[in-house]
């Protein structure tokens, strides 16, 4: 394998064989709003991690470039040699056809249209290089080597930006006929409800429990008396704070936030039955705030046995996105946790 360093172009390698150990893994992963990039190792550790924003309406071709840079700086301060980075995994919103390598048309990225990413990533970065979605890919993250590590039917659900998802059953990531399966942010909690701006129905979960949504209906409604009045900004940790002071409109943004992911996960709980729910992202740093009326919900509101699925917090924090782009490709290889 011919080592790659900063500003080279390796000619690619071809795809690597099921069973084939890829050493470390170098971990990417493209969101709306920032870029990730880290070396992993198949323990599950992070080897570097670094960010950087991804810059609103710019070109893929400029995000991508900044994209591979940041790769490279992430095996520079790993202390791994290039020549022992096996492959790159790369996790971003769907559709996509992972098959091809291809982005179709991620909402949250405007513009990107059959992004032929892998291709362009084995050109710049001189290894062979697999993509997922990326709520699936954290789903496999945290499957492998977090919270959800050891269960056989899982189901996990990132609430950020944007709300993803992915499905563990039977030990198998869920992939869908065509590889963009497990989209549950975009189950209907009220079909005569809020636009949702990913997929442009109404009344998907997303339309009411991402951090998005709770900062937009909070500003939407917002009394003069209210602490959220002081700000220039709202923002979804900004309604929690406000809640727990005990600001009545917080308190009513809160509740209404967590009824519909109760109903939501409710819902999802009832169609997989799985033994554990894993819940990420960045408002689920309200903790209990948003877990404990939750739990209490689901539990009297599932079916039984389903109802007894437990609920928790996601175990590799902002690292997720890496460590998933790293863990699937683990997996696509064959190779045992």
């Amino acid at each position: 394998m011919t080592a790659a360093g900063p500003g080279t172009r390796p000619d690619p390698r071809p795809h690597e064989s099921p069973g084939e150990t890829p050493g470390y893994v170098l971990g990417l992963d493209i969101g709306g709003t920032k870029l990730a990039a880290g070396v992993v190792d198949p323990a599950g550790r992070a080897c570097s991690f670094l960010v950087r924003p991804t810059g609103n309406g710019r070109e893929p071709d400029v995000v991508l470039a900044d994209l591979f840079g940041l790769g490279r700086r992430a095996v520079a301060e790993s202390g791994v040699a290039w020549s022992a980075i096996g492959a790159v995994g790369i996790g971003c919103g769907g559709p996509l056809d992972a098959q091809r390598g291809v982005l179709l048309a991620p909402p949250h990225l405007a513009g990107w249209r059959d992004v032929p990413v892998t291709g362009l990533a084995q050109q710049e970065l001189g290894r062979p290089a697999y993509v997922e979605n990326d709520a699936t890919a954290a789903a496999s993250g945290e499957h492998r080597y977090g919270a959800g590590a050891g269960a056989r039917d899982m189901v996990y659900l990132t609430i950020s930006t944007g709300v993803g998802g992915g499905v563990v059953i039977d030990g198998q990531l869920y992939r869908g006929a065509r590889g963009n399966g497990g989209e549950l942010g975009h189950v209907t909690i009220d079909w005569n409800g809020r636009l949702c701006r990913s997929c442009g129905r109404n009344g998907c979960l997303e339309a009411y429990v991402s951090g998005t949504s709770i900062a937009e209906r909070a500003a939407e409604t917002l009394p003069a008396g209210s602490l959220l009045a002081r700000r220039d900004r709202i923002t979804a940790a900004d309604v929690s704070a406000a809640a727990l002071a005990g600001d009545e409109h917080a308190r009513r943004v809160w509740a209404e936030t967590t009824d519909a992911l109760t109903c939501g996960l409710t819902s999802i709980i009832n169609l997989f039955e799985p033994e554990l729910v894993v819940l990420g992202g960045g408002v689920t740093r309200a903790g209990e705030q948003l877990l404990a009326p939750v739990r209490d919900r689901v539990a009297r509101q599932a079916m039984a046995p389903a109802s007894q699925a437990r609920i928790v917090t996601a175990g590799l924090g902002d690292q997720v996105g890496v460590i998933g782009a790293a863990a699937f490709v683990y997996e696509r290889l064959g190779h045992r946790a």
